[in-house]
């Protein structure tokens, strides 16, 4: 495609830049827009992906058709097929009356799948049906519906990972990645940085009705210089952030580094290969704690549901006397371990942990500890694991500025798992 035509296009959707990768991305998604081929755009969170799906759809034969963008990682898990697929009344509660899905709204044009990575494997497999042969079925019905749908999905997820973990369908990931464009992130592109900068700069002056923001040298060379990890719209969220606040219209590297937040080369959970010997304050301690308090919540559930089989089969005469001396052993710890075994250990608070029969610190056991800061006043007393819990979410969400997917991967949980959360404690 000539270098005119790529122009055209970016002024069209708005795009900013002229980087080597951008511009061969644009050129992919021209040359893939007549056909009827599968798209995968793929890209780090906040690089312009959903422009690519606009692009392919205005320039295909589709154009007059509908264009449908679904956000698949918002979507709860137990309403996603509903949402995408459409279901009967009465197929489930709250099924008042028979609804169309996404895939039928969009028959005959295009259907934008943002976050494909995040949808649950039910879900892959009734897409990759649609892919194979453009059938579905409703939910709760049996009759199968045909749709003309081009899909077009964009994810910010390693696949390589996500499929070598079991969290995402192989034959789907090959199906939707007909052909892959790649979005390059904005720190491969140093010189569209300014361009973007001013771009949002004069739109941010006629929103506001102000002078336009100015970049000194210096100030330019810590911009460019800058890794950028929220990409597009954390340098826009920025640039809005220096538009309101300053009253000088001449920003320095001064100026600019107060809004350029510091790159944190770490994350919890903290007990994790930290190298790091030096001492630790309050809150790194105290998040500690909270780290292994939400993951004792896990492990409390599998051990109530083993002591649960453990004693049906014992009421059945089937338990064999280890495994009763195993549920003696967990219904009463201290009393089924010799005297002489016994090794006192250090409790950070008593509300928290406290087990009969081991009250004090071993002496030489306490000198040989490395000194920890008293946590004590500082801990609630009869905190309860739903408080930890909760603690630990919303902690998360400040630690990423809100950023739901990044929150979940340092609580090792599900997005999903952790909207429903968020839910459940009011943390909206």
């Amino acid at each position: 495609m000539v270098k005119s035509e790529v122009q055209n296009i970016k002024l069209r959707f708005g795009i900013i830049g002229n980087a080597e990768g951008l511009n061969r991305a644009i050129d992919i998604a021209m040359q893939v827009a007549p056909t009827d081929l599968s798209v995968l755009v793929t890209g780090e969170s906040g690089v312009g992906k959903e422009s690519f799906p606009q692009i392919i759809h205005q320039f295909s034969r589709r154009k007059h058709g509908p264009y449908i963008a679904v956000n698949c990682g918002a979507i709860p898990e137990g309403t996603i097929d509903s949402e995408l697929f459409g279901h009967e009344k009465g197929a489930f509660t709250g099924a008042i009356s028979d609804r169309k899905g996404y895939f039928a709204e969009a028959d005959g044009g295009t259907i934008f799948l943002d976050e494909v990575g995040e949808l649950p494997l039910s879900t892959q497999a009734r897409l990759l049906r649609v892919l194979e042969t453009g059938e579905y079925i409703k939910v709760g019905s049996s009759k199968v519906q045909k749709t003309d749908v081009r899909i077009v999905a964009a994810t910010n997820v390693n696949f390589a990972d996500a499929i070598a973990e079991g969290r995402f369908r192989e034959d789907l990931y090959y199906r939707l990645n007909t052909v892959p464009i790649k979005v390059p992130p904005l720190r491969e592109r140093p010189d569209d940085i300014v361009l973007l900068f001013r771009k949002f700069a004069s739109d941010f002056a006629e929103k506001y009705r102000m002078p336009a923001i100015q970049l000194t040298e210096d100030a330019k060379q810590m911009l460019i210089a800058y890794p950028w990890p929220g990409n597009i719209r954390q340098l826009k969220n920025i640039t809005e952030q220096i538009s309101i606040i300053e009253t000088n219209r001449d920003i320095t590297s001064e100026i600019l580094k107060n809004y350029l937040p510091e790159q944190q080369t770490s994350r919890l959970p903290a007990l994790l290969g930290v190298k790091d010997t030096g001492h630790k304050g309050f809150e790194s301690e105290r998040e500690i704690l909270y780290q292994v308090l939400f993951d004792m919540r896990r492990d409390v559930t599998e051990l109530k549901k083993l002591v649960h089989d453990i004693m049906a089969e014992r009421a059945a005469g089937q338990v064999p006397h280890a495994a009763e001396q195993s549920v003696q052993y967990i219904q009463n710890p201290i009393n089924m371990v010799p005297e002489q075994s016994m090794v006192s250990v250090p409790v950070v608070n008593p509300s928290i942990s406290t087990v009969s029969g081991v009250n004090s610190i071993s002496k030489v056991v306490a000198d040989e500890l490395p000194e920890v800061q008293d946590t004590e006043e500082y801990i609630e007393e009869n905190l309860s694991l739903d408080d930890v819990e909760k603690e630990m979410i919303r902690k998360a969400l400040e630690r990423h500025h809100g950023k739901r997917k990044n929150a979940a991967n340092d609580l090792k949980i599900s997005e999903r798992t952790l909207y429903r959360k968020i839910k459940e404690y009011g943390l909206d």
